[in-house]
């Protein structure tokens, strides 16, 4: 009877006891691996956006410490960006380029997808040749692009040979910006084609094979089974678009430079920030337009990741809260059944 009862007393204590060895070398363990990235990350992400903001407070032109060589002007810069319709037109611009690649590109990827996944000969090289431009150089593809489009370049003068006028492509306010539109989209289009193809082959044939023997055609399989499954994959590739619009910087100032952007209507924040601020020697005032676009970026990001993304994460989190639940009701049963049966050897 002493004996039975030394057991459960010492089985009690044991569960009692916290496995606190356990967590404290998993958290070591956690702190270890991530340790460097987190310096990384405080280093080259947090650390530059607090000097971005400290700078934009001085009229500073780049060397020294502000505090010493430059000017203290508070909020002055940033006031003087927000109300600057250069900037504010610049602004409008980068809206104007992320939605036009968003309309444009969808639905050529979706259909170029489509295409590349069906079996035929050749599909290989297709898809090889629709993704070279993306891995192509914006330098080699701007600097290609300039030479074509100049108002006697080469494709003017091809239309010329049909007896066509053609445009001032670069120059022209009303052209300019649908050029800089259709630029980006054969630069970027493979990318987009490549993440429609890969949401598109993890779909199961079954479901098509499926539909088939239920008479669906094509259209509409691809309507009612590919696009709601092709959803998450076209989410996550409409975030990379907008981020990589508000970004827009290399393929405009090549093609167009710093000063025809501005007049031809084409100009970003990103050009906006490297004239005004690099470029006219004011690295106080492109300090201050920096921060304004990462705030501009950040909050597009966040509001997209809010209510867009986050309808990819509900189910799964839903899933992991559901199996905690049933974890915990289960460890929950075991201790009750241990306590019963330790209850009845004690009697």
């Amino acid at each position: 009877m002493s004996s039975a009862n030394e057991g459960a007393v010492t089985l009690r204590a044991k569960r009692s006891q916290k496995p606190s060895d356990g967590k404290m070398r998993r958290n070591i363990e956690i702190f270890v691996l991530s340790a460097p990235a987190i310096l990384l990350f405080l280093c080259f992400v947090i650390l530059p956006i607090i000097l971005g903001a400290y700078y934009g407070f001085y009229q500073w032109k780049g060397y020294g410490l502000p505090s010493q060589t430059g000017k203290f002007v508070g909020f002055q810069n940033y006031n003087t960006a927000l109300k600057d319709p250069e900037f504010q037109s610049a602004i409008l611009h980068t809206f104007e380029v992320v939605i036009g690649s968003l309309v444009i590109q969808a639905p050529l990827a979706i259909l170029f997808a489509l295409l590349l996944n069906q079996k035929f000969k050749g599909r290989g090289l297709i898809r090889t040749l629709i993704f070279v431009p993306y891995v192509v150089s914006e330098v080699i593809v701007g600097t290609g692009w300039s030479l074509l489009l100049q108002k006697k370049g080469a494709i003017n003068e091809i239309l010329s040979n049909f007896g066509i006028n053609g445009p001032d492509w670069l120059a022209d306010p009303k052209i300019a910006i649908w050029t800089l539109l259709l630029l980006i989209s054969w630069k970027y289009i493979g990318f987009a084609v490549i993440l429609m193809l890969a949401g598109m082959q993890s779909i199961p044939d079954e479901l098509y094979e499926a539909a088939k023997v239920d008479g669906a055609g094509f259209w509409q399989m691809q309507k009612s089974i590919t696009l709601p499954l092709l959803a998450p994959t076209l989410r996550i590739w409409v975030f990379l678009s907008i981020i990589g619009s508000l970004q827009l910087f290399d393929l405009v100032y090549i093609v167009w430079g710093k000063y025809v952007s501005t007049t031809a209507g084409v100009s970003t924040m990103a050009t906006y920030m490297v004239r005004e601020g690099r470029g006219a020697g004011n690295y106080g005032y492109g300090s201050a337009v920096a921060l304004i676009i990462f705030v501009i970026s950040l909050v597009i990001a966040l509001v997209y990741q809010k209510f867009v993304l986050n309808r990819d994460l509900d189910g799964a989190i839903t899933e992991q809260k559901e199996a905690k639940k049933r974890a915990r009701k289960r460890a929950k049963e075991a201790q009750r059944r241990e306590a019963a049966a330790l209850a009845s050897e004690v009697k």
